[in-house]
């Protein structure tokens, strides 16, 4: 049987693990190193599927958590799958929901059966296992989908991230056994470990011998500092298979994007281009613009003079200044859209600097115009 999803490797940057490549779903082919969008509740927030394809966006994430307790996974199944059901024809990626358990809800117990949890918005008790997770994405029909994993906090012990990784590795069999869709979805392992080389050996280990079609790693952005996270995914991408897509959970930073590719990464999501840009924040190529501060109040430039996106084309900062100020959506709107070209054209600018094999200068490139290279950089 063919699998869902194919990784096709294009070109390997001759001076570091960059590579570009393409990802073939049942949806559509789209290039890689590639930026996912989020849209948790099956939309990007404020942004219609149109603006996405506009912007590049060759496939999106949504929240199986999120979705299971609203509207359900049997409402989206009849609605024709996710693809319908909010009318975008790419890629979509979902999540196992395991991040958002071990995250959001502050009462549960994990066992080896699965975890049982209180939903911290209605308070009702509620039971995730690997096989509920799977059965709810095979309803909710993504193109990738993901194991259900424990992520533990990234500072407990040897010992508990020990059991924590035999246990997700056993949930990741488990989860594979219960897919019922592997011709039309792909079913990735999440490897885990922490920052503990052996035990990041181990799951990589376990969940190759499973033959997924794809690998994440889990467990990172969750407190540990941009260092350490290189200093794992340094050990951790050359144990999975060249022949496989390999998707870095949660991070959404230009310069951990650029460094991610660097070290043999190709997939990357993120809520916080679109939860900033809520806030009057703005990504450019000069570092993070504080769109709502008030010395932008007279100022008619673009949010970003080297960006030809639809909102630094015909929209001024004092403008969407004004729009956060007053609360008007439309405001949200344009920083949002901004943010989501900004990241999916980073990309795009690393698939190019690969082609060339011009990844290190194009970093220092990148860094040396965000001031990051200096004391006190600017945020990304």
């Amino acid at each position: 049987m063919e699998p869902a999803i194919k990784y096709r490797l294009i070109h390997q940057d001759k001076h570091t693990g960059a590579r570009t490549g393409e990802i073939i779903t049942p949806h559509g082919t789209f290039p890689t190193p590639m930026f996912m969008p989020v849209g948790t509740q099956a939309t990007v927030k404020s942004i219609a599927p149109e603006e996405l394809n506009e912007m590049g966006a060759g496939i999106i994430l949504a929240n199986t958590y999120h979705l299971w307790l609203q509207p359900g996974e049997d409402l989206v199944e009849q609605a024709g799958g996710l693809h319908k059901f909010m009318n975008w024809d790419k890629g979509i990626l979902t999540d196992s929901g395991g991040f958002q358990v071990f995250s959001l809800a502050k009462h549960r117990d994990i066992e080896e059966e699965g975890v049982t949890f209180k939903d911290p918005s209605s308070g009702r008790t509620m039971f995730l296992s690997p096989e509920k997770a799977i059965q709810v994405e095979n309803a909710l029909g993504p193109d990738i989908m993901m194991s259900f994993d424990e992520c533990p906090p990234y500072f407990e012990t040897y010992d508990y991230i020990q059991k924590s990784v035999e246990r997700t590795s056993r949930w990741a069999e488990r989860g594979l056994k219960a897919h019922q869709n592997p011709s039309t979805q792909g079913l990735f392992g999440i490897v885990q470990g922490a920052g503990f080389k052996a035990l990041r050996q181990q799951s990589a280990r376990d969940l190759v011998s499973m033959d997924f079609p794809g690998y994440s790693v889990g467990g990172l952005s969750v407190g540990e500092s941009k260092e350490e996270m290189n200093r794992v995914l340094e050990f951790t991408t050359p144990l999975l298979p060249e022949n496989k897509p390999r998707y870095l959970m949660g991070v959404g930073t230009a310069d951990s994007l650029i460094d991610g590719v660097i070290r043999g990464i190709d997939m990357f999501d993120c809520v916080l281009p679109t939860r900033i840009a809520r806030n009057g924040t703005c990504m450019t190529s000069h570092g993070r613009l504080v769109v709502k501060n008030s010395q932008y109040a007279r100022d008619f430039n673009p949010l970003d003079d080297n960006c030809d996106c639809y909102v630094c084309r015909n929209y001024t900062r004092a403008y969407i200044r004004h729009l956060i100020h007053v609360n008007e959506t439309f405001g949200i709107r344009l920083t949002s859209y901004h943010n989501l070209y900004f990241l999916i054209h980073l990309m795009e600018d690393m698939r190019e600097a690969i082609k060339n094999d011009q990844v290190l200068e194009f970093r220092e490139m990148v860094f040396e115009q965000y001031g990051f290279n200096e004391e006190n950089a600017r945020n990304f």
